[in-house]
């Protein structure tokens, strides 16, 4: 099967590229993939940040950027199968099928117009990261799209001697989603007055146009137990979560889903990797971290900065708590293993095969 994946974000290497990589590095093993991007050091970014092997994988020139409709469908063609993340558009493709990938919630761009509807009846199947995500996006496009969660390694990640350490990992940005790092510096610095043998580490990637937010978190973090950082490579992160003994995630904090759903967590890779690692997770109640997280079993939601410190207090100060939530944790992380994602879709291009 000739397969390409198109991802416009593949410069970010977060969590909407790991889940096109994962299913390129899958697929290349019995299939001819491409990915279209025209920078081959994708290759390096893919397995040093994502640890995935993309070395099977084709990469092609960009057809998706700055070629025009007609050629696009043209250069199309030779596919069995398109993989298209969506930015918010619908792709005219002719391959023999195309799959449709959101990663975020999209409203009000005109889904259910005439035009997207044309396209959209050629798309074979529409899939999106969580219910959360499904719940606008049906309501935008007229589709039942299907629900399958990211792939996450749960397996390579162990749980370390566990220290005073809160850890969070998320991309330093206000481009995309805000992971709320200046935010969690200003709870931790609340934290810290009462239990000052703690420690934060922020880690996430960072691109040049994000660096002044990036200092803005350095300048706010000053005088305290705070460690950044920026890009950091899998093996360094593996072992800071092995680390760490809280897992803190922000992201939506303050924003309104009504508003805005698209500045929530649509998903949470790293919550999953966190908890596969034995951190207990306290995580904002908000997105697609309610799917993962289920409160007081395996960690805990938050609403408000008090509810956040009185969490995390007790899970600091009650040992034998801690010491339930991180077990609980780890077995709740292993419902989102990679080995099942990549079965879903494997089903689901079987499924599509088949049809007359």
């Amino acid at each position: 099967m000739k397969i390409g994946i198109y991802n416009p974000y593949l410069d970010t290497l977060g969590g909407g590229e790991r889940y096109c990589l994962a299913l390129a590095s899958h697929w290349s093993k019995n299939h001819d993939v491409s990915v279209f991007w025209n920078d081959k050091n994708v290759r390096i970014g893919a397995k040093n940040r994502l640890n995935i092997d993309i070395s099977k994988v084709k990469i092609v020139h960009n057809i998706f950027r700055g070629e025009n409709v007609f050629k696009k469908v043209i250069m199309t063609r030779k596919y069995d199968l398109i993989l298209f993340l969506s930015d918010g558009s619908i792709p005219l493709t002719s391959a023999k099928s195309t799959l449709l990938l959101f990663q975020h919630p999209f409203v009000s761009v005109g889904g259910r117009s005439v035009w997207n509807q044309i396209k959209i009846r050629r798309i074979a199947a529409v899939v999106c990261y969580s219910r959360f995500t499904k719940s606008y996006l049906d309501r935008e496009f007229g589709v039942d799209s299907r629900v399958i969660y990211p792939p996450v390694a749960t397996r390579e990640f162990l749980c370390g001697k566990k220290e005073n350490i809160i850890i969070s990992v998320g991309r330093f940005s206000t481009h995309t989603i805000n992971k709320k790092q200046k935010e969690m510096v200003r709870f931790f610095r609340l934290l810290h007055a009462t239990h000052p043998d703690w420690k934060l580490y922020l880690v996430g990637g960072l691109l040049p146009q994000d660096r002044d937010y990036f200092h803005d978190v350095a300048r706010l973090a000053q005088g305290l137990p705070v460690s950044l950082y920026p890009n950091e490579s899998f093996d360094n992160l593996k072992r800071q979560y092995g680390q760490a003994a809280i897992y803190w995630h922000a992201a939506g904090y303050g924003e309104s889903s009504d508003v805005n759903p698209a500045a929530m967590e649509h998903f949470g890779i790293s919550t999953v990797e966190a908890m596969a690692s034995g951190c207990v997770p306290i995580v904002y109640d908000g997105g697609g971290q309610k799917e993962i997280v289920r409160d007081g079993r395996d960690g805990f939601l938050w609403k408000t900065e008090t509810d956040l410190i009185q969490k995390t207090i007790r899970v600091i100060s009650d040992g034998s708590l801690r010491k339930s939530l991180e077990h609980a944790a780890r077995l709740r992380a292993f419902a989102f293993d990679q080995d099942t994602f990549f079965t879903k879709f494997d089903r689901l291009i079987t499924e599509d095969a088949r049809r007359p």
